[in-house]
This record gives C-alpha cells, structure tokens and sequence, in this order.
C-alpha cells in the first residue's frame, strides 16, 4: 500500500486507523459483501484461528459475548464475512495485519504490523470448537516478499547465506494425477453434473477433476476416486464456491434450483460421507444463510 510497506508497524488501532491501512477502529474484518474486503486483522480474537505465517486459517466475525465467548452462529450474511466471502470468488487481494498476541509465533512483540496481502483462496461454514457454526477462510500469501517473520527468527551468520535471507521448506499437497485422469477418462470428459462435453481441438475434449472434500489444510480431504468428480469448468466453479450441491439422493441443486441427478458410472463408487461434508461446510455459502 502506497506510503506503508510490507513490514510497517503502529502502535496501535487508531494509528492503524488514520493510515488507512485498515480503517475499522475495532472490526477485525474491512469489506462489505458487495465491493470485497480491504483487509484483515489477525489478532487471535477467535479460538479457531490458526496462523501459519504464509497461510492462514481465518475465523469470521460475529456470535461472541461480552467475554469474547463463541454463544451463536456466524453467517456469510454478517458485511465482513460476505466481504471475505466475495474476495474469495473474485480473487482479489486482502491485507493482512497482525496483532500482538501470545498465541501465535509470527505476531509482532507489541502494536500491529503490515504483513502484506494474502489471497482468500477457500471459505466454507463448520462447527468451532465451542459448538457453533463460524465462517472459515484460507489465506495464503500472494507475493514474494519476505513473508511472515517470527519472533524468534535471527540474523542467518555470515558465511553461511545471505543476511536477510532464509531458506524455507514449503509443504504443498501431491495430487495424485491417475486418479483424476481415471475419473476424467471414466466419463470420456462428460460433466457428471450438466453433461456437457467440451471438444476443444479437433476430437481432444476437456473436463476437470473435482475434489468433493478439497485436500488442503482445514479439510485434509483424500485423493482418492470416490472423493473426486468428474466436472465441466463452469459446474467445477460453481461446485467449489458451494453454488452446485449434491443431496443425499444425488440431485444436483444449483444455486437452490433442481438440476437433474449426479451421473455415476458402474465403476465409479461416490462417498456419500465426501457429500455430506461438501453440503454442511459449503451450502451456506452457496445459499448465503
């Protein structure tokens, strides 16, 4: 952000406020459903979060008491979650600011500090540890700045690698790609959901494969055949952001509106458990409730 780098700090949220770094006073969240969000604070307000550094487990707002206590739902209705919500579809970039806080190692000793922009790459509804349902977002950072620092990190000596500079292990998910092809091939690239059959080049066709439970952190979803479909691009868009639903009949509902039964081959055994969890973590976002 112009006049504030990554890595600027303020003493506190009304110095945070005047920047215009993130403008809320108090609100974690700065976005509207509308228009996206601006920005975040990651201050460990919320039970449910986890900081990561580079990625980040993200809970919405709304539902506490006076004491910081979880005692009602939150929904994507509430202007900060549909805020994040809507960055997540659109995927368009959020600040990030970290508060000082004990729970995590990568907030700042005292104040707040710039951490640079993330991008909301998933957001889905589940029960929080105290039994109520939170709005949870996936944050990973967008550029190649220095990333999210510790506190305990220190100066690398010389003669070893550059001072400044660090090497970092990044563990990523290894999709297995036989099991998409097989699914993909299984339906020789027909939607299950619309079947529709893109051809893109002479007889070559086009689909994709789609996890039911998605593999990344916060879902920790298998790679396996009966968690994956075989979709269009159009339907594996809609599935993923939670406009496509699968009931536990297997008729597809797009945006609450009946569009025809799942197709499944003979070969091709769906888990009903994957569905499930796709229903409960995703409808709301799809729905908006």
């Amino acid at each position: 952000m112009a006049g504030y780098p990554e890595g600027s700090t303020f003493a506190n949220r009304a110095a945070l406020h005047r920047s215009g770094v993130h403008r809320p006073t108090q609100a974690g969240i700065c976005g509207t459903g509308a228009f996206g969000a601006e920005s975040i604070v990651v201050s460990g307000g919320y039970i449910d979060d986890q900081d990561l550094g580079n990625l980040i487990i993200y809970t919405g707002h709304g539902g506490q008491d006076k004491n910081k206590r979880q005692v009602a739902d939150q929904t994507f209705e509430d202007s900060g979650n549909a805020g994040l919500l809507t960055s997540s579809i659109s995927g368009a970039l959020v600040r990030v600011i970290r508060g000082a806080h004990k729970g995590s190692s990568y907030a700042p000793e005292s104040g707040l500090r710039y951490d640079g922009l993330y991008r909301v790459v998933d957001a889905w509804r589940e029960a929080g540890q105290h039994g109520f349902q939170v709005c949870r977002y996936k944050l990973t950072k967008a550029d190649s700045g220095p990333g999210a620092r510790k506190r305990s990190d220190l100066a690398v000596p010389d003669g070893e690698v550059t001072p400044g500079r660090r090497d970092e292990t990044v563990q990523r998910i290894v999709r297995s790609t036989k099991v998409s092809r097989f699914i993909k091939s299984l339906y020789d690239d027909t939607c299950q959901a619309c079947r529709t059959r893109l051809v893109v080049a002479g007889d070559r066709s086009y689909s994709e494969g789609a996890h039911i439970r998605p593999l990344g952190r916060g879902h920790d979803g298998p790679d396996i055949p009966s968690n994956v479909l075989c979709l269009c691009p159009n339907c594996h868009v809609l599935f993923d952001n939670g406009a496509m639903i699968i009931d536990a009949e297997r008729q597809v509902w797009v945006n609450g509106t009946l569009l025809g039964p799942l197709t499944v081959d003979d070969q091709h055994y769906v888990d009903e458990a994957h569905l499930a969890y796709h229903r409960d973590h995703y409808g709301a976002a799809g729905s908006g409730a």
